[in-house]
């Protein structure tokens, strides 16, 4: 069982905190994994009665969670620990009537959970810091994006760092708490049989790509100042390639993973000058079909500019520069609106020194991590029958299978626990954070200063042809 605590989460009424982190908390409560003291403790804007609130929270979270697991008695005594604080997160007064509403610890710690706007962290923040909220025990959590540069980066991390020592902070991705991207270092680290074969001498490229069916829905005015290189690249894709690519850590603990993925994002050749044309691809959907149903082009979703350039796709040939993967081409992409959703990693070995047999080779590493978790080794075999005729086969981990029909945890159940317990392995440290945007940044300013416009793609496609080129002009292709 958990700390006792107090757990409030800023940005109380919005998506995340309705969709997903009451969700979790809930689950959490009804396995008992928190502790018999804890308080949640919604804090937003809108003036609404706290059983007014119960009920929003209830709507949403019937429609989250599934039917079975939802328990009407349960969600009772769940609502008992639940309350709601009406508040502007902006103003130093309001903070000062949240520590007269919580009054004194009495030996409870605060988690605060920043489900706000990126230009709302340091503000509040330093507004704990006013009202004596910060105290040594209390951890704080912050929703990824960290900043829009790295500048801007270390800004809110030096500015957070002054309110909460490192080890208070949690930068959290909740791609790190899926349950296949975990699984992704113990198939590296506890089988002997791969350990050899994870290297330039015998991988041929690496895919990683995090494709989605949605628009923007109703993030269009956030999206619109973001795009897909500072939404999804920045964070969920550099972490993955972290995870593929770095070394064993001594130990497994959270400083030793972290160091070991900082050392990868330092190893990334940087892509500048021509290379941003050459190894980069933007893009932005147009209207099309997905599903069945017409969906508009990107510049006519809500709260989206008419005329923007904001890229909802981008594709990047990455390059680590290190002993291991030297000369191994990483391909990254992600994009909205495209034909499925999918979220996977394609470790592609390099062919047999000797082709024997007719039929071509696979010789693939699948790791999926959406809509289905599974890992699926795709190698070749003799078809039944006269003649060496060869197919590709699967030797399928579906995790579902091996582990039954348990109930799969949700990424936010397990990293909000891992923030009671206070285990940062699967969050951000502030160098990690930094180092990405070190990458990232001259994209970017490539982009602006070489003009290069998004490529139109229709929606339900695979993204724009000229991400294909970026594989097709050294022999290969997307894993579909």
């Amino acid at each position: 069982m958990t700390i006792p605590c107090d757990i409030l989460v800023f940005g109380g009424t919005g998506d995340l905190a309705l969709h997903k982190l009451l969700p979790a908390l809930y689950h959490l409560y009804r396995e008992a994994r928190l502790h018999n003291a804890v308080r949640i403790i919604a804090l937003a804007r809108r003036t609404l009665h706290r059983d007014d609130y119960l009920k929003l929270a209830e709507r949403h979270c019937r429609v989250q969670i599934a039917r079975d697991d939802f328990d009407e008695e349960v969600w009772r005594r769940f609502c008992a620990r639940l309350d709601y604080f009406a508040m502007d997160a902006a103003q130093s007064a309001d903070f000062g009537r949240l520590a007269r509403y919580l009054g004194e610890p009495g030996g409870l710690s605060r988690i605060y959970y920043l489900a706000t706007a990126p230009n709302l962290f340091v503000p509040i923040a330093n507004h704990l810091r006013i009202a004596g909220l910060a105290d040594p025990e209390a951890r704080i959590v912050l929703e990824k994006p960290i900043g829009h540069s790295l500048e801007s980066a270390t800004a809110i991390n030096q500015a957070i760092g002054a309110v909460f020592d490192e080890s208070q902070v949690f930068r959290i991705d909740h791609y790190l708490g899926k349950e296949t991207v975990q699984n992704l270092m113990a198939l590296r680290f506890a089988n002997a049989l791969l350990e050899p074969v994870w290297r330039n001498g015998q991988v041929d490229h690496v895919q990683i790509s995090v494709c989605e069916t949605l628009g923007v829905e109703n993030r269009g005015g956030y999206y619109d100042r973001a795009g897909a290189t500072r939404d999804m690249l920045q964070n969920h894709l550099l972490q993955l390639l972290c995870l593929v690519a770095m070394e064993p850590p001594a130990q497994f603990e959270a400083e030793a993973v972290r160091d070991e993925k900082v050392k990868i994002l330092r190893a990334l050749k940087p892509i500048t000058g021509q290379d941003v044309q050459d190894k980069t691809v933007r893009g932005q959907y147009s209207a099309g079909h997905i599903g069945g149903q017409e969906v508009p082009a990107y510049y006519f979703e809500k709260d989206v500019d008419n005329d923007s350039d904001t890229e909802t796709f981008v594709a990047v040939q990455a390059q680590v520069d290190n002993w291991r993967w030297a000369g191994v081409p990483f391909y990254l992409r992600t994009g909205k609106r495209m034909a499925r959703r999918s979220s996977q990693i394609v470790i592609q070995f390099k062919p047999v020194p000797h082709e024997l047999f007719s039929g071509g080779q696979v010789n693939q590493l699948l790791i999926q991590l959406q809509p289905d978790e599974r890992i699926s080794l795709r190698m070749m075999t003799k078809s039944p029958g006269k003649g060496m005729r060869l197919e590709p086969v699967e030797l399928n981990l579906n995790l579902a299978q091996v582990f039954g029909q348990t109930r799969r945890w949700e990424a936010y159940e397990r990293l909000l626990l891992d923030v009671l317990e206070g285990d940062s392995t699967l969050f951000m440290r502030r160098d990690e954070v930094e180092a990405a945007w070190a990458w990232i940044d001259p994209i970017l300013n490539g982009w602006e200063e070489h003009f290069q416009a998004p490529r139109p793609y229709h929606a339900g496609s695979n993204g724009p042809e000229q991400a294909n080129s970026l594989l097709t002009r050294q022999g290969r292709h997307w894993y579909s």
